[in-house]
């Protein structure tokens, strides 16, 4: 029943090029950094990442950003990695700008099962473009599609190994939304310990959505990135 494999290329075995991934954090914090890593030494191209943001400049995201292996990012907040804009404007990468909100609502009703939701974010700008818009009870809203994906990458602090996961502080950030919202779900993790040994009060995503642990290879630190 254990879902813990040691070695990340064979956890990341089910990626393939052309992809939607969902991947957690924001900047670099809760973000699966060694998942990443692994991805940046992976054959694949042309893939779709669902992000708040695509990591810093050379960091995280932001590596495989710079390998030409990210055909379109969605997400929130693109203007932290300078690298984001100057790829655009060059045409390399396609974008697409989701309020941080609207992705995280978006994420929860793909999980929900849900084809979309109306909202009024957005309403008379640029980005309710080419989205549907419909007048309830007086109020415009736009139609946002849920957002699904083939593989979600996230990061939580402890995992049992039947995929129970519990999260630290912020970190938590969009991990449990994307564990919800994606055919198969990679964590990576601080501690594995044995069933029964996480807090069931604590535990926040059940094993039911995930399918494969690994233990954590990078941590952020005050320092920066580092190796364990």
């Amino acid at each position: 029943m254990s879902k813990v494999i040691s070695d990340v290329q064979d956890a990341l075995a089910c990626v393939e090029s052309g992809h939607t991934i969902l991947v957690g954090g924001f900047g670099l914090v809760g973000a699966p950094l060694s998942l990443i890593e692994g991805l940046t030494e992976k054959d694949v191209t042309d893939l779709t990442i669902v992000s708040n943001n695509l990591g810093e400049s050379g960091k995280g995201l932001g590596i495989l950003l710079n390998q030409n292996k990210i055909k379109k990012g969605i997400g929130s907040y693109f203007t932290s990695n300078r690298d984001v804009g100057d790829k655009y404007q060059k045409g390399e990468i396609e974008l697409e700008l989701l309020p941080q909100g609207t992705l995280a609502e978006s994420l929860r009703a793909g999980g929900a099962g849900l084809g979309g939701y109306y909202t009024t974010t957005g309403v008379g700008t640029d980005l309710a473009k080419g989205k549907e818009e419909r007048e309830i009870d007086g109020v415009n809203y736009i139609f946002e599609k849920a957002i699904r994906a083939d593989v979600a990458l996230i990061r939580a602090h402890k995992a049992d190994t039947l995929g129970n996961l519990v999260y630290y502080k912020t970190a938590r950030n969009f991990n449990p939304l994307m564990a919800t919202a994606a055919k198969k779900v990679i964590v990576e993790v601080d501690e594995i310990v044995e069933p029964g040994a996480l807090n069931p009060e604590e535990i926040v995503t059940p094993f039911l959505y995930v399918d494969t642990i690994i233990q954590a290879q990078q941590v952020l630190t005050k320092e920066g990135v580092v190796n364990r």
